[in-house]
């Protein structure tokens, strides 16, 4: 198994250090650790004593705490190292001039899963604009994309749908890393930033999770292995309806479905090639919490049996596209409010298409739908070409 170092890693190795006197935030959370699974801000307090003056927590909290979405994080403070941790998923989702007046320098150090919508890439965008705003430097310490960075899969999000789970036209299935992203929309928003990345060591883009050698920490609380980042870009689709993507189970987004599915007819209804590389087990499951809480669900666990063939997006929009034919009385697309957007549908938001939607209740064929994905992703892998870091 490959040995891979993160940019903590490097950073305590001593491929970064700020001047002195430079005041350092921290934008982190309980999955910023290093190889010895020691917290980044202790990592910083050790190198650079008296630095560390700021930290800052995505959605769900600095230390993952809190569960799903627009479920607010309030301010805290570190007793510890003392000083103010500031929340970026709370009364605003956006830095402010006070709480960067503290800080020279933000270290951003967030475990992304791969998927357009984990809102990590929307903070750290948000942080960017800041940073851009009120002159202050960025250094991004890099870690892998745990679905690897050759493969990309999915629709082009649509401009007008660009929100907090989709901030740029990317793919559902990037193939970037944090540090990559930070490029891309240091220059698609012609921001100026002034921009560093700690670079990994020994990661390469065709490597999966398994094959870095790293623990996984879980980024988020419904994201507890790597098997569930595997199947998220295509399963957080349930998001955007009132079938469960597994909220309240012990495997959540590998789990779904809803007390009135027809297991056994949705399976016959797939594609053929919408089952490549997993096997759908049928499934029942009683929710603790969230939709359909305390209710027996019928519907399918996805067992990811070969992750190079798995197509986790074409999967989940087959599975959507049969619950639509088959139960067109039961099924109901979930209404706003979804992460702040009010009127938009939130599985719009998801996909990051209005055609899409529509094609698939109208019934057209979902071949024809994927194939116009096609050219656009061909086209975006040549554009991401300037901003990759590894080969």
């Amino acid at each position: 198994m490959t040995s891979v170092f993160t940019g903590l890693d490097r950073l305590r190795a001593g491929q970064w250090k700020p001047s002195k006197g430079e005041r350092l935030g921290l934008l982190a959370n309980q999955a910023s650790v290093d190889r010895r699974l020691t917290p980044a801000r202790e990592v910083l307090a050790d190198l650079f004593p008296g630095q560390l003056k700021a930290i800052f927590g995505p959605q769900h909290g600095y230390g993952g705490e809190d569960q799903d979405n627009m479920v607010e994080t309030p301010h805290a403070y570190d007793d510890a190292l003392k000083m103010p941790v500031f929340s970026l998923y709370a009364e605003s989702r956006e830095p402010s001039s006070t709480m960067f007046d503290l800080i020279d320098t933000l270290l951003i150090d967030l475990q992304d899963v791969g998927a357009r919508v984990y809102t990590f890439a929307s903070t750290m965008l948000n942080c960017l604009k800041a940073c851009a705003r009120s002159e202050k430097r960025v250094v991004v310490l890099d870690r892998p994309n745990p679905l690897g960075g050759d493969v990309v899969e999915g629709n082009l999000l649509e401009p007008e749908l660009y929100s907090f789970v989709g901030p740029y036209r990317l793919p559902m299935r990037h193939g970037l890393t944090m540090g990559e992203m930070a490029l891309v929309f240091n220059h698609a928003f012609e921001l100026d930033c002034n921009i560093e990345v700690v670079p990994m060591q020994g990661w390469r883009r065709q490597m999966l999770w398994k094959s870095t050698g790293l623990r996984w920490v879980m980024p988020s609380p419904n994201m507890p292995f790597p098997d569930t980042a595997c199947v998220y870009p295509g399963q957080v689709i349930w998001e955007g309806t009132h079938l469960s993507e597994g909220r309240g189970t012990c495997r959540p987004f590998e789990i779904f479905g809803a007390p009135y599915l027809d297991t056994k007819t949705i399976r016959r209804r797939l594609p053929r090639d919408a089952g490549a590389g997993c096997h759908l087990q049928e499934y029942l499951f009683r929710p603790t919490f969230h939709k359909w809480a305390g209710s027996l669900c019928r519907g399918f666990m996805i067992h990811v049996l070969d992750p190079h063939a798995y197509q986790p997006y074409y999967t989940s929009v087959s599975l959507l596209k049969a619950v639509l034919e088959i139960h067109p009385r039961d099924f109901e697309w979930k209404k706003p409010p979804y992460e702040y957007e009010f009127k938009k549908k939130p599985i719009d938001l998801i996909m990051g298409s209005l055609s899409l939607r529509r094609g698939l209740e109208a019934d057209e064929p979902l071949s024809f739908m994927r194939e116009a994905w096609r050219t656009d992703l061909e086209a975006y892998v040549r554009w991401r070409k300037p901003y990759l870091l590894y080969s």
